[in-house]
């Protein structure tokens, strides 16, 4: 008897517990989950968790990440140090030669540390790039449905966060999103395919194919040229779904004065079109080797690049072309997986979003660009979007909507005599909240891009800046290399340099860990403009050969609290150079053989020595 009532008295405290359960608000909050099913009316019911970046770096070879938690200094290049460039000339290649010399035989240089152009690649075989693993979604008990049918779109795709439908979010994926005050979604992000390639049931594991398990897909082609020779004056036209207008495999082939037209076609897979040239007006891909002149490509698809390079062995010598391309994720020069595209005298035109005038994107490879106009009007769309070798000479580049130049992981843009603008929006852009700028270096952790530094360098012309940074370094170490550029920065309360971490928003590292990195060389340079660097990421700045700086630098605190490293701003001024203040400074240490003008204010380095 005692035993059944103890029975009846449990059962009636579970009921009472059940009927003072009240239903969570999460109006206004922003939350992550996995997403477990998808109803016709736009509900979809997710677990809710944590989705947390994994150690940057490859554990079985030793690789250290980007972020120096134990304070020390970013590693050295390859060669071990900051090249000499006396007389102001650009840093020397690895073979020795100019930058102006550069594949005088459509041949690519050899990459910094003496791998080839495909090493970008990285993949192991085992479903992650290079030993790393990108994320990792740990679920908690709690399952809830929320109405997803008003919402906003995006989903993290390599470098770029790219427009969605709601027809991406599937079964599996992770997806952040904000719950807006009538409990509705009003914006959500997908983050992750939620598969890894070795292991489909690991929640949340990097799927470094971009959803297509590694297989190379590239669709089909009105007309396909698998044996050498040389056509003029034909027209090649695609309206067809996952097809290339021409497409040349493994043969050389010359076209003239041809007219090629992507006018349709859906595209069923956005990383095969950015990665591996599904839909693209031209593809070039399995070692062919394409000659074009005198010619004009238009596309208006979604993934309608314009000309497209693939894969290691594979060149492109396009010159005095017209390429137009208006769908999103259409570049005009899209090079990927170790090929090379060799430019001269173009006159490119984008219209849609994630639409770089000159486009790499997974694999990178060589980009060489000489005289031509390159422009870009959408968002998210720089000039040069560089996961490449990209060298760029006397040309112009201009982005309208978007930042003018991008370097991600460890690869490399040489500009030469060119005239460069961007013009940043701060709300249309993916990383407009994060920070507005004009030049971005970075490493957003997709597999897009191999770990390790990244290079600018930049010798004449001009760099016009007309909204945020002049440049912004994060979650990445680099090298960046100024001689005799005129720099105009159009927004009067942006700095010339910031170098910090990020909020991890958009998967650019873990918070408070993933600061930038930067050793900047000034070479007969004048800049003009305020620098910051925060207390988790670190700056050497030399001044040298008459260069000069008007304005100040200065160590601010971490936004996420991240712990603090030495040396965060380490100046050098050489003999004949001049570092005149407009305010207060801070910074790790100094050494001075030129000229310091206070005008009334002061430099506190790390020991409290202050300076005045």
């Amino acid at each position: 008897m005692k035993k059944l009532l103890a029975i009846i008295c449990a059962v009636a405290l579970m009921i009472s517990a059940a009927a003072c359960t009240t239903k969570t608000d999460y109006s206004g909050q922003t939350l992550t989950g996995q997403v477990e099913s998808i109803d016709e009316n736009g509900n979809v019911t997710v677990t809710l968790g944590e989705w947390i970046e994994e150690e940057f770096g490859n554990k079985e070879n030793g690789e250290q990440p980007p972020e120096m938690p134990d304070g020390e200094q970013p590693p050295e290049m390859p060669d071990g140090e900051m090249p000499e460039m006396p007389d102001g000339e650009p840093p020397e290649l690895p073979d020795g030669q100019s930058p102006s010399d550069r594949q005088p035989d459509g041949e690519p240089p050899e990459k910094p540390d003496g791998s080839s152009s495909d090493s970008n690649k990285g993949f192991n075989g085992k479903g992650n790039f290079g030993g790393r693993s990108f994320g990792t979604f740990t679920a908690s008990d709690e399952k809830v449905t929320f109405d997803f049918s008003e919402a906003i779109v995006s989903v993290q795709q390599g470098p770029e966060v790219k427009e969605g439908t709601i027809d991406d979010i599937t079964e599996g994926c992770i997806v952040t999103f904000d719950v807006g005050d009538n409990g509705k979604v009003d914006e959500a992000t997908v983050v992750s395919s939620g598969e890894s390639g070795n292991d489909k049931g690991n929640k949340g594991g990097f799927d470094p194919s971009g959803g297509n398990s590694g297989e190379v897909t590239q669709g089909t082609a009105v007309v396909t040229i698998s044996e050498d020779e040389t056509v003029s004056n034909v027209n090649y036209t695609s309206s067809g779904d996952d097809e290339n207008a021409v497409r040349v495999e493994g043969a050389t082939a010359t076209l003239s004065n041809v007219t090629i037209e992507k006018t349709g076609g859906e595209s069923s897979n956005t990383e095969s079109g950015d990665f591996y040239g599904v839909n693209a007006g031209l593809l070039a891909t399995d070692g062919a080797t394409v000659t074009i002149k005198n010619s004009t490509v238009n596309t208006s698809a979604k993934n309608g690049n314009g000309v497209f390079s693939y894969g290691e062995g594979t060149t492109v010598n396009i010159s005095d072309t017209e390429i137009t391309t208006t769908g999103d994720n259409s570049g005009g020069i899209q090079t990927t997986g170790g090929g090379t595209t060799n430019a001269t005298n173009l006159t490119v035109n984008t219209s849609g979003n994630s639409s770089a005038a000159i486009r790499s994107d997974r694999g990178g490879g060589t980009v060489n660009v000489d005289k031509g106009s390159y422009t870009s009007n959408g968002y998210n769309s720089p000039a040069v979007y560089s996961t490449a070798d990209i060298t760029v000479k006397n040309a112009s580049l201009t982005a309208n909507n978007s930042e003018a130049l991008v370097i991600e992981g460890k690869n490399s843009i040489i500009l030469e005599n060119c005239d460069v603008s961007g013009n940043m929006s701060a709300t249309k852009s993916s990383s407009g909240s994060e920070n507005v700028h004009n030049i971005m270096i970075y490493q957003s952790m997709s597999g897009d891009a191999e770990v390790g530094t990244s290079s600018l360098s930049i010798t004449g012309g001009k760099v016009v800046s007309n909204s945020g940074d002049m440049i912004y370094v994060t979650n990445t170490n680099c090298k960046i290399y100024l001689s005799g550029v005129a720099f105009t920065n159009n927004d009067a309360t942006a700095y010339l340099l910031r170098v910090s971490g990020n909020s991890s928003t958009n998967g650019w590292g873990t918070a408070g860990k993933n600061g930038g990195s930067a050793e900047v060389t000034a070479d007969a340079q004048t800049l003009e403009g305020n620098i910051i660097v925060d207390s988790i990421s670190t700056l050497n700045l030399t001044l040298k050969n008459g260069s000069s700086l008007k304005g100040t630098i200065n160590i601010v605190d971490n936004a996420q609290n991240g712990t603090a490293v030495d040396n965060n701003a380490v100046v050098t001024i050489e003999k004949g150079c001049t570092w005149t203040l407009t305010g207060d400074c801070t910074i790790t240490s100094l050494t001075n053989n030129g000229t310091i003008n206070f005008n009334g204010y002061t430099i506190t380095l790390a020991d409290g020595t202050v300076l005045k």
